[in-house]
Formats: structure tokens, C-alpha cells, sequence
């Protein structure tokens, strides 16, 4: 049980995502982007297989591929409809092959992804799905155990599953099936110089093995009976996926984004992959909210704050997958945007408040936006000469946070130097 939970937290739990954006934010910074791109090495990674038969591959045929392009950046773009009747043009032609039913999958994945995988009323269509693409590949791999495109949908679909299945905290189903993808994973390695399709799920695994064992030394003991991991090749072969694959091209992108922010500190490229993101999908709430937070991270004010209203505009509108996490993240970001450089205190009140009402919606009491909206309330508060109203959002961040945090002891030195204030 701790091996194959080891293997789900290793691969697929490392994260917990019709206004145009205005031109000045579709301004793609193409030279960071073409300086990223130049920096894979496309020649020396992988051998191409020899003497792999791959007639019935769907996942290689160009014809295929000019006809799903515009249903892929649909389901991107959550035009779910659209890009549903399109997969499923492809089911009807291919009713025994797993690629389509892996796609109809992918696609009830992405309604989740705003809501961070937390709403489970598409999980009985996802799991159907995967478990229709496992059922289908497995057959294929039976039939022939050189049919590596069929172990890349076992490898997949397996671990999608394992990732709603952890999220949903049912770990032993979480942990076979993380099992299971891990297999299939180290056998449809051997296709990867035939396409990057097949390298994304290898890239994602030599990163994060490295990523797991830096940030979780508690594991480290397990990961010695595990395959070594790459990070420095895993990021080169995730940046290969992102600028050359054609299904998980957008699915690496997204992750390398992430690892910009979070981990390797690169705002400047992960700005310019949100922005790349973003603007070519305007209706994707995750990546319309990203972008606005590192605009609003790198100082970029004037575009947080056109994203920021933008994505209110949408949750007003009930715009599909719009809803309480982007609205908190939105909320704040004008707070604070009215707060500090508009000095607009009425409007900066009212953004606050509707930020705590969205985190109280999506129970993220403890995130940091909500605290800092109490912080901001209250200091403003204290600019007006409310000194009472100050003090009753400090006893709240008092509440809600350490006494020894920065907001904590902010809160309890007002509290201190006002406490005959009644």
C-alpha cells in the first residue's frame, strides 16, 4: 500500500484550474516565448523505435489531427459542446479504439479544473469515460503488447483516474490505479521518439520524482526502491511537449506554467506562457484567473485589473466554469488595486467584501486573500478614523490567523494601542 501510494502522490498529485482580453493583454511576448522554445533539444533525447508496427495509431495520424485541432482548442476554450460533438463524430468511427473516449474524459476533467477538481458532479461521466479507455486499451495491449499507443492510454487514463480518486480521498482506488499507470508509463516510454505525445506523461514523472524528493523528505526512504528521476531533463522534455505536441500540448504548457510560478521562480516565463494561454483561450476561467494573478504578482496592475473585471463580468453573466474561487481571486486583486493606487477606499470596501463572500462560498476561509481582505478592511478602516470597525476586523484576523504571523501581529499591536477604544 505505501508503494503504490508513493506512486499516486508522485505522478499525479503534486497540484490541487465571450469577452475577448483587450489588446494590450494579446500582446504575446513571442521573443520569451520563442527563447524558451530554443532552449529544447529536440535531436537528443530519445531513439526512434524500430520496427514498431503503428497501423490504427490514431494518436499519429495527421488526417485525424487536422480534423480534431479545432475541437482540442474548443474543449480548451470551454466550447465543451462543440468540441464533445466533434470526439464524438470520432467515437462513432472508431467505436473500439480508446482515443476518443480518453478525450471525452479529458473533457469532463477540464469542467472540474475551476473549481481545483472540488466539484464532484461530473465525476460518474469522467469516470465512465476512463474506465471505457482502459477497457478498450486493454484489449488492444492484449492483442498485441507491442501497441505502445495502447499503453499510453492505459498509462493516462490510469492516472487521471487515480487523481479524481485521491481527490475524492478514495485512496485505495487512487493507489491501484497510480500502480497501474507507473507500469504502463515505463512501457510507452519506448514510443517517445516517435511522437511527444508520448513523452509528456515521461517529463512530468523525471521532474516531479526530483520535486517529491526535495520537498518531502518523509518519502525519501521509498523513493529508493523507485526509478530515478531527471528534473533538469524532465524540464526540457516538458518544454518539447509544450512547443511541438499537438494533444498534450496545452496539458504541458499548463503544467510548465505552474512550475514558472511555484517552483523554478521564473515570472517572467510563466507571464508570458499565462498570457500565451489566456489570450488564446479567452473563456478558460483557470487560465484567465492565472494570468490575472501574475499579472497582479509581477506589478502588471493594469492588466490584473482588466482580467480581474473581466472574470467578474463572466460570474455575473454565469458564464460556464465562472465561479466562486476565480471570483475570490478577481475580488481581491481590485481591492487592492483601488486600495493602493486609485485610493478609491469605497470601491476598495466593497471588492474586500465581495472577496470574503466568495471564499466563504468556496470554504477558503484560511487562504491568504481572505485573511489580507480583513487586513486591508481594517486599515482602512483606521484611514477613515473608524477606529471601533478597525478593531472588530483585526479581532477577526486575530481569529483566523498566528499571533506570530506578520497579519497576526499587525492585528495585535492596533488591538493593543487601541484597546480603550470601545
Amino acid at each position: 500500500m505505501k508503494k503504490t501510494l508513493f506512486l499516486f502522490l508522485l505522478l499525479f498529485s503534486v497540484f490541487q484550474s465571450k469577452a475577448q482580453v483587450a489588446d494590450s493583454s494579446q500582446q504575446i511576448d513571442q521573443k520569451l516565448l520563442d527563447s524558451l522554445q530554443a532552449t529544447i533539444i529536440l535531436d537528443s533525447i530519445d531513439v526512434l523505435p524500430q520496427a514498431l508496427d503503428i497501423k490504427g495509431w490514431l494518436l499519429l495520424n495527421e488526417s485525424i489531427m487536422n480534423e480534431l485541432g479545432g475541437a482540442v482548442d474548443n474543449m480548451y476554450n470551454f466550447k465543451f459542446a462543440t468540441a464533445e460533438k466533434q470526439f464524438k463524430s470520432l467515437r462513432r468511427r472508431y467505436p473500439k479504439h480508446p482515443m476518443p473516449y480518453f478525450l471525452l474524459g479529458l473533457s469532463q476533467w477540464w469542467k472540474m479544473v475551476p473549481s481545483n477538481i472540488t466539484d464532484p458532479s461530473y465525476d460518474n461521466f469522467f469516470l465512465a469515460y476512463m474506465d471505457t479507455t482502459i477497457t478498450l486499451a486493454e484489449e488492444l495491449y492484449d492483442d498485441d503488447n507491442k501497441n505502445l499507443e495502447a499503453a499510453f492510454f492505459l498509462s493516462a487514463a490510469n492516472g487521471f483516474g487515480a487523481r479524481l480518486h485521491a481527490e475524492r480521498k478514495n485512496w485505495r482506488k487512487a493507489a491501484i490505479m497510480s500502480n497501474r499507470a507507473l507500469d504502463y508509463l515505463q512501457k510507452s516510454k519506448k514510443a517517445n521518439g516517435l511522437s511527444d505525445e508520448f513523452l509528456f506523461g515521461e517529463a512530468l514523472f523525471n521532474y516531479y520524482a526530483v520535486w517529491i524528493h526535495e520537498n518531502y523528505p518523509l518519502l525519501r526512504p521509498i523513493l529508493y526502491f523507485f526509478p530515478k528521476g531527471n528534473k533538469n531533463l524532465g524540464l526540457k522534455q516538458l518544454q518539447q511537449v509544450a512547443f511541438n505536441g499537438f494533444y498534450t500540448g496545452t496539458e504541458a504548457k499548463f503544467f510548465l506554467m505552474k512550475i514558472y510560478a511555484n517552483d523554478a521562480k521564473n515570472g517572467a516565463a510563466a507571464m508570458s506562457l499565462a498570457q500565451y494561454l489566456a489570450s488564446t483561450y479567452p473563456d478558460n476561467p483557470y487560465f484567465q484567473r492565472f494570468y490575472a494573478r501574475m499579472a497582479f504578482t509581477e506589478g502588471n496592475f493594469s492588466i490584473a485589473e482588466l482580467l480581474s473585471t473581466q472574470i467578474l463580468d463572466k460570474i455575473d453573466r454565469k458564464v460556464f466554469g465562472y465561479e466562486a474561487i476565480s471570483g475570490r481571486y478577481a475580488s481581491f486583486f481590485l481591492g487592492y488595486i483601488n486600495q493602493y493606487r486609485n485610493r478609491d477606499y469605497a470601491k476598495a470596501k466593497g471588492y474586500y467584501q465581495q472577496c470574503i463572500s466568495f471564499a466563504e462560498q468556496s470554504g477558503e476561509q484560511e487562504s491568504g486573500y481572505y485573511i489580507s481582505s480583513f487586513v486591508n478592511l481594517a486599515r482602512i478602516s483606521d484611514k477613515e478614523k473608524n477606529i471601533r470597525q478597525a478593531k472588530q476586523y483585526y479581532e477577526t484576523v486575530l481569529k483566523l490567523t498566528e499571533a506570530k504571523s506578520a497579519n497576526g501581529k499587525e492585528a495585535k499591536a492596533y488591538l493593543k494601542k487601541n484597546r480603550k477604544v470601545k
